[in-house]
């Protein structure tokens, strides 16, 4: 028997996909008293007897889950009739809403925070649907991760449609399925898989930070159990609560209603309104766009001072647990001024590409709404110039700061603000050189 016919015979290891954290099964709405659930797994009997011969993985990881132990069976999260490989297709797509039948109170602080947005805001991005769909529907790029966000039910027909019919239940990207540990989804490495690499590299700069090294030798066992070792969960799952959000949100933009935060200098907000620009939230009169609808309902920056204010205060308490209230405070302030002084880098390097569009020395795409470069379309932009600021924007920046919000000197440094020292200067020098050849070229043709 082929795999694919294996996969197909009764309940596939994409389709298991429920539980999110922490609530005992016991309390599970779902499953309801002692003799139900018992029935639930009784009910499941040929899915496991026929599944410890075709995927035994798979039953091996649930015979050891909390599900099993609270005698949830396989029914209790595959709905549909299915006896064989040929009616695998009745089975109703396991989603985070299965999963909120019994977890509801996470699957709600789920849906507040910023990991439930992750697919729309994947497929907001403007040259998405420029990459192949392996990468992206496919889920072996992008969507390999940004499969964590909810779905519609049209999007998931969609991707069944297309072939991409499993991994929609959003809750075992952390929870690996068919074993849903609470155990590892509170364990750093349960971030490391996604959060690391090119644009955020938070693996890496916590794995080498002093938090990040102190864990890792209390895995090990060499500091006492007792030992202060904060994991990704201990700061931005505050006793499991599964509303994931940071100060500055992805993109390290903040407003209060499109105007300064109170108090701040006024050249840092026009650095970051030429941010804004190149994001395409404000036109070149300063105006808003169409897309900050896209960014503010994606969640992408904060833009109010109740939203941004809201968070810092979450992680200042965060931090007061390990540290003075002091220290804390002003960590995160060091953290601000490092994304003003990147701020600073980007928005010079921003304007002298804005100034070749408008001086006629650089086409400007036609696929940019405004005069300025767009920050968004990533390594799909059509000229090294341009591709540069992709680099400084979306690599260097996001070293830079969250390098510095990881208590990761190097990273801050020499991954992060000094690789953005050098991109400004070869941007400069590439537009010095892009602006002889002009006048080089106007001059032939005068003659």
């Amino acid at each position: 028997m082929s795999f694919f016919e294996c996969s197909q015979r009764f309940c596939h290891p994409c389709f298991l996909l429920f539980a999110i954290i922490v609530l005992p099964l016991s309390a599970c709405t779902q499953t309801g008293d002692g003799e139900a659930r018992s029935e639930s797994v009784a009910a499941s009997r040929q899915c496991i007897d026929c599944h410890r011969g075709i995927t035994p993985g798979i039953v091996e990881d649930w015979d050891t889950s909390a599900h099993r132990a609270n005698d949830v069976g396989c029914t209790g999260c595959h709905l549909g009739d299915h006896v064989n490989e040929f009616d695998v297709a009745n089975l109703v797509t396991v989603t985070a809403d299965r999963c909120g039948s019994c977890h509801e109170e996470r699957l709600a602080q789920f849906t507040r925070g910023k990991h439930a947005k992750a697919w729309a805001v994947m497929k907001a991005m403007p040259t998405t649907h420029w990459k192949p769909s392996a990468l992206i529907d496919g889920m072996k790029g992008c969507g390999g991760c940004h499969k964590l966000g909810l779905k519609s039910d049209e999007e998931i027909a969609e991707l069944k449609k297309n072939g991409s019919g499993f991994g929609f239940a959003s809750c075992d990207a952390c929870h690996t399925r068919h074993g849903f540990s609470v155990a590892e989804a509170s364990q750093p490495q349960a971030c490391m898989s996604c959060h690391m690499g090119f644009d955020h590299p938070q693996w890496e700069m916590y794995s080498t930070s002093k938090h990040g090294a102190r864990y890792d030798l209390k895995q090990k066992g060499i500091l006492p159990e007792n030992a202060s070792a904060p994991t990704c969960q201990t700061c931005h799952m505050v006793e499991g609560d599964h509303e994931v959000r940071t100060a500055w949100g992805f993109l390290a933009v903040r407003t209060d209603g499109l105007a300064p935060y109170p108090g701040e200098d006024e050249e840092w907000w026009a650095d970051r309104v030429t941010i804004l620009q190149a994001l395409g939230v404000l036109d070149p009169e300063g105006n808003p766009t169409a897309r900050l609808d896209v960014v503010q309902e994606a969640d992408l920056a904060r833009l109010t001072k109740h939203d941004f204010d809201r968070e810092r205060t979450k992680m200042l308490g965060v931090c007061s647990e390990c540290h003075s209230d002091n220290f804390a405070r002003a960590e995160l302030e060091k953290g601000d001024q490092m994304i003003q002084e990147i701020d600073r880098l980007l928005a010079k390097a921003i304007r002298v590409i804005a100034a070749l569009y408008r001086d006629g020395v650089l086409e400007k795409p036609e696929s940019y709404a405004y005069a300025f470069p767009d920050l968004l379309t990533f390594h799909d932009s059509p000229t090294p110039i341009e591709n540069r600021l992709f680099t400084m924007h979306l690599k260097h920046r996001m070293r830079a700061f969250q390098g510095t919000f990881h208590a990761n000197p190097d990273y801050a440094l020499w991954y992060g603000w000094n690789e953005m020292v050098q991109d400004l200067r070869e941007i400069e020098s590439m537009a010095e050189e892009l602006r002889r050849t002009g006048r080089t070229r106007a001059r032939a043709a005068a003659y």
